[in-house]
């Protein structure tokens, strides 16, 4: 766990890194408006999360047979690349060419969900998720702080930073991560399994499974919002600058890091895994429906909002007991294609949302809508959730996170010397 906490974290850092600055680069090259760029960034979005929707399952069911650690490095290898055509990107087009590699690279958070449940027993797993938030709330703390502090000298200049990062990650990798999933626990690759249907197909293996895959849907989908709204919407009401983007995106891997490390396990353990991702769902909505209120509310908006990673991590270590110890990689890889789902709807919802509500031509505007909307579907995400799950997913093991997370670090004797 100390060795894949690691390259989720360097992952997550040079991801961070970049936030800040990728909305204020079609800004610029859309002449200021603020609502072409909307469109322009739902577009990206859709595109990366297309060939991410065909990439993932095939990475997720490959690693199930030759093993974690190469597509790990596989993966980071392509995002430093994707990193620097960025940097160099002398238009639009060039933009899209990144994230097409992007997208058909990024496995790194597939598998490392994937290594998470070579290593953990089952009733640990929603804590050790936890941790993998953790790093990307320590990922978001330092990255878009440095993107900020860089972007304001050279908007061009994070995304060499970021690339250099995910450079670092692969050697990391190379020449420190072991392989989780040893020989006898592999399985066969096949095609079946490794196409988006064929992911879909282990998910209707199990009524539940099917009824917490819609879950996750509409939780992509309405997590959207985020990466779309986060940038362009304080920029648009509050009038904030890339450095103050830069902060709150800090204070959100602040409170990601808090939440994951000290309160989704004691959650779990005190009300269970069903009760857990019920309790995540509701503050998830609360936060988003408090966004649009104005800019005070919006800072506790956050700290309410991280609550909704209760709610993730609870429902993958539901998902996780309902297949087998060689599936899953090819579960991992199914839920990264409903992510990429998520991905292709979202930020085409969001931002046209968004763009519509701010556009110029209208009398009126209202820059909130697409809060609202988010809200409303985690609601109803929440009602479903209800319906799909049982008393019997109440699962709880009483251990902290912050116990569990110092376990994990002393169990590496390497490490420790």
């Amino acid at each position: 766990m100390a060795f894949i906490f690691v390259t989720v974290l360097l992952d997550m850092i040079a991801l961070g890194i970049m936030i800040p600055v990728f909305q204020p680069l079609l800004l610029h090259f859309e002449g200021g408006n603020y609502a072409s760029a909307s469109l322009l960034s739902g577009a990206f979005a859709t595109i990366y999360a297309l060939v991410q929707f065909f990439a993932s399952p095939v990475l997720g069911t490959l690693s199930d047979r030759v093993g974690r650690r190469p597509i790990v490095l596989l993966s980071n290898l392509g995002t430093s690349l994707d990193y620097a055509i960025l940097a160099l990107a002398p238009n639009v087009a060039w933009l899209f060419v990144g994230r097409v590699l992007s997208g058909a690279t990024t496995a790194s958070i597939t598998v490392a969900s994937a290594y998470v449940a070579d290593v953990t027993p089952t009733e640990k797993r929603a804590g050790a998720y936890g941790m993998i938030g953790a790093a990307f709330g320590i990922g978001f703390v330092v990255g878009p702080a440095i993107g900020g502090l860089l972007g304001a000298h050279d908007p061009r200049l994070p995304f060499w930073a970021a690339g250099g990062l995910s450079l670092a990650n692969f050697f990391y990798g190379l020449f420190v991560l072991p392989e989780s999933l040893d020989a006898t626990r592999r399985n066969a690759f096949s095609w079946a399994r490794a196409n988006p249907l064929g992911a879909l197909r282990l998910l209707r293996r199990h009524p539940e499974l099917s009824g917490l895959a819609t879950v996750n849907v509409i939780g992509y989908i309405a997590h959207e919002a985020l990466p779309q709204l986060f940038v362009l919407f304080t920029m648009f009401a509050f009038g904030w600058t890339m450095k103050s983007v830069g902060i709150a995106l800090a204070v959100v891997g602040v409170l990601t890091m808090l939440v994951s490390a000290f309160v989704i396990q004691r959650v779990v353990d005190r009300f269970g895994e069903r009760k857990a991702l019920l309790i995540g769902l509701f503050f998830g909505a609360l936060g988003f429906l408090f966004y649009g209120v104005n800019q005070f509310v919006f800072w506790i908006a956050m700290s309410v909002n991280m609550l909704w990673m209760i709610a993730s991590s609870a429902s993958q270590a539901i998902m996780t007991r309902r297949v087998g110890e060689h599936e899953q990689g090819e579960l991992q890889g199914a839920i990264t294609m409903l992510r990429s789902v998520g991905m292709l709807v979202g930020p085409l919802v969001f931002t046209g949302v968004f763009a519509y509500s701010i556009a110029p031509s209208h009398a009126w505007r209202a820059p909130s809508a697409a809060w609202v909307l988010g809200g409303l579907m985690l609601l109803g995400s929440m009602a479903i959730a209800a319906r799909v799950t049982s008393a019997s997913d109440d699962v709880r093991e009483p251990i902290s996170t912050t116990d569990a997370f110092e376990a994990a670090l002393n169990a590496e004797v390497p490490l420790a010397e």
